[in-house]
């Protein structure tokens, strides 16, 4: 939403009460890799150009990987910073990450590359989003979705074969929802969160079940 002189929209509190919303992540983004003063970029540079908005972009870049299939291993690398996150928003606690994550950088031209390759289905994302449903995007709710994103989270980081592309999915619903303080987003979320419980929940029956056929074919 556009304010008539250009600046952005204010988004509707649970109060009434209206806050000025930020720049979009995709815009934040494609100024960072144009930045010609950087020779690297950071988490850390990502997450002090987000402000308080910081939770749903981390979760979001962190999450983003795990949709498509990825070489072994990137579900338990992008899984720590993701529990670590979501167990801050969970508790009501302000974004922080240790230097060891925060510092992970890559060079400018190969973040350029991956922004413009991602920019316009981010963009394409964020029109269909706005301010809506915003009670499910503040306090005490935004608690509860930060324990539903941990426990997301956790899942994506265990080696479970196929176990990470739909808790990744509805984590970047959430992302998006925090984001662009869009409840029924959230939702959205809530469902692929649900659904994702049941699949992992399946191939976990499904290998104990597997291991305990094999045992029993070779020992009796």
């Amino acid at each position: 939403m556009i304010d008539a002189d250009g600046g952005l929209a204010d988004d509707p509190l649970p109060d009434g009460s209206h806050r000025k919303r930020g720049r979009r992540l995709s815009e934040i983004l494609s100024d960072i890799a144009q930045d010609g003063d950087r020779a690297r970029v950071s988490v850390a540079d990502i997450f002090t150009a987000m402000g308080d908005r910081a939770f749903g972009a981390l979760l979001l870049i962190f999450a983003i990987p795990n949709v498509v299939p990825t070489p072994p291993g990137t579900s338990a690398i992008t899984g720590a910073p993701l529990v670590f996150l979501a167990a801050q928003l969970m508790l009501g606690q302000s974004p922080w990450l240790p230097k060891i994550i925060a510092n992970r950088s890559m060079t400018r031209e190969d973040f350029a590359a991956i922004v413009r390759r991602i920019s316009p289905w981010l963009a394409r994302g964020e029109r269909m989003l706005r301010p809506r449903m915003t009670y499910l995007v503040y306090p005490p709710v935004e608690y509860l979705t930060g324990l539903l994103c941990l426990i997301l989270a956790i899942i994506l980081a265990l080696p479970i074969p196929l176990g990470n592309i739909l808790p990744a999915i509805a984590i970047c619903l959430f992302s998006f929802g925090i984001l662009e303080r869009d409840g029924l987003c959230i939702l959205f979320g809530l469902v692929t969160f649900v659904v994702s419980l049941v699949v992992v929940a399946g191939v976990l029956f499904a290998i104990v079940k597997g291991i305990i056929l094999l045992v029993s074919a070779t020992f009796f």
